[in-house]
């Protein structure tokens, strides 16, 4: 079977299930090396997963001529830095969310594939899951009517009191909103499409945050982002909602999301996943009713992103999860920040088209079309 190369930088937290799925699942992806600041947690992961090579660093493996895609799995505020170097050394790159901490970032990222003639994908790939799928087709088969509008909000406490290394969460590229909002906003534009404005509100409620996981107990983190964010998005095709996102509130669930419709009220599931429930209330009766799961990959299959942009490659189609998607949902995340300092609307002037919905697969881990 014919692989496609790829190489990760970056062995924080969110490897291991990156790691597990592309030796597991993925059977078309090949990982031939790895780097990250401590080698010897490369070397672990080397001799754990059978990888070839560990790079001393990410410019190693730019340099690799068997590298095709680099995953770039490194703190957000890196993102940047790390995807322009990889694009700058003519690799295709795959990122993990977001693609940049500012629009023009992301921006300027574009333009260089452009110019390079090179592919950017990335996180998050939840939406290419069997529940955001089966919502899709919902929607798409008249199951609530024409849609009228939404909710989302993604409502925790913060990451301090349980994350290893909570700090960045708080630095250039964090913030709920670009931490969690990808989920919230790729589902909502692969279900109902492009988003056409915004009109927000944001603030910084704690100038500070104590850490009270190990192993950073005791220390204090300057909070250099907002962590409430609450706005109204306006989308193309006329349906208009709310997303909330924050890290200041004490709330039993972390994840609500409606889709209201002529016809029905959709409850799609924690967009963060994979495969929960989907649960659907139509006209004349009397309580929402679990609807049946039409797609596949249920379990955590963090990674399938990766895969449809290898087999896109090969195929000469557009990725799923590509660099137009993920400008998109970086320009309406930001635009929260940007219409809250202006006190006005923000019109959101990034392209945005929908691929094509997943197909079932002959076989599971491999991505025909």
């Amino acid at each position: 079977m014919e692989t496609t190369k790829v190489a990760i930088i970056g062995l924080g937290d969110i490897s291991g299930i990156y790691l597990e799925n592309l030796t597991t699942l993925f059977k078309e992806i090949e990982i031939i090396g790895v780097c990250t600041r401590d080698r010897r947690r490369a070397e672990k992961v080397q001799v754990k997963y059978s990888i070839p090579k560990v790079y001393d660093t990410m410019y190693d493996a730019f340099a690799d001529d068997e590298v095709e895609i680099i995953l770039n799995l490194t703190r957000p505020s890196e993102h940047f830095e790390v995807n322009k170097a990889a694009l700058e050394a003519g690799k295709h790159v795959y990122t993990e969310k977001p693609l940049a901490a500012t629009k023009e970032q992301g921006e300027e990222l574009m333009a260089l594939a452009k110019v390079k003639g090179l592919q950017i994908g990335g996180a998050p790939d939840t939406f290419l899951g069997a529940s955001i799928q089966t919502c899709r087709k919902l929607v798409e088969d008249g199951f609530i009517g024409e849609p009228v509008g939404f909710h989302a909000a993604m409502i925790c406490r913060g990451h301090e009191s349980w994350h290893p290394n909570p700090a960045f969460y708080y630095k250039l590229g964090g913030g709920p909103m670009l931490d969690m909002g990808p989920y919230y906003i790729t589902a909502l534009i692969n279900i109902l499409g492009r988003v056409s404005s915004v009109t927000s509100v944001a603030r910084t409620t704690f100038q500070q945050r104590l850490i009270t996981s190990q192993p950073y107990a005791g220390q204090m983190i300057d909070v250099e982002v907002p962590t409430y964010l609450t706005g109204i998005l306006e989308l193309e095709q006329g349906a208009v909602g709310t997303l909330t996102t924050t890290f200041d509130v004490v709330y039993n669930e972390q994840a609500r999301f409606e889709i209201y419709g002529s016809e029905g009220t959709l409850i799609v599931p924690d967009p963060n996943l994979f495969g929960e429930n989907v649960y659907l209330l139509r006209t004349g009766e009397d309580e929402y009713k679990e609807m049946p799961l039409l797609f596949d990959y249920r379990e955590n299959s963090r990674g399938l992103g990766l895969a449809d942009m290898a087999a896109a490659l090969k195929q000469n189609r557009p990725a799923r999860a590509n660099g137009e998607q993920l400008l998109h949902v970086l320009d309406v995340m930001t635009a929260f920040q940007r219409s809250s300092d202006k006190q006005a609307r923000e019109e959101i002037l990034s392209p945005y088209k929908r691929e094509e919905a997943m197909q079932r697969a002959k076989v599971l881990g491999i991505l025909d079309g």
